[in-house]
């Protein structure tokens, strides 16, 4: 929610007029930026600096993860690090993975 200079409600059509202001003065294309694309880059920058999913999911204002896994997360680097890593305490010494050879 957005709130005027009076602190009322802003309506989405002066969100997005003011939003198109901004992109234009950052020197971006505002038919390629939308609020959605912002936000959609918000998650993925802290997705992908290691945020953890519960912490971006209480910024971006989600009851829980769910939505923010499935709709807003793009990059699962962290995860997949996370993951890979509690592979490696589990099987400690297996060799390196699929890059070690035969």
């Amino acid at each position: 929610m957005f709130g005027t200079r009076n602190g009322t409600k802003m309506s989405a059509g002066n969100v997005r007029r003011e939003f198109r202001r901004v992109i234009k003065r950052a020197g971006l294309d505002e038919a390629e930026w939308t609020p959605r694309e912002m936000r959609h880059s918000f998650v993925s920058v802290l997705s992908a600096n290691g945020v953890a999913v519960e912490h971006i999911s209480r910024l971006v204002g989600h009851k829980g993860t769910a939505v923010t896994e499935t709709v807003y997360r793009l990059q699962i680097q962290p995860v997949m690090e996370e993951g890979a890593t509690a592979m490696d305490r589990i099987f400690p010494g297996a060799g390196g993975g699929a890059q070690s050879g035969s």
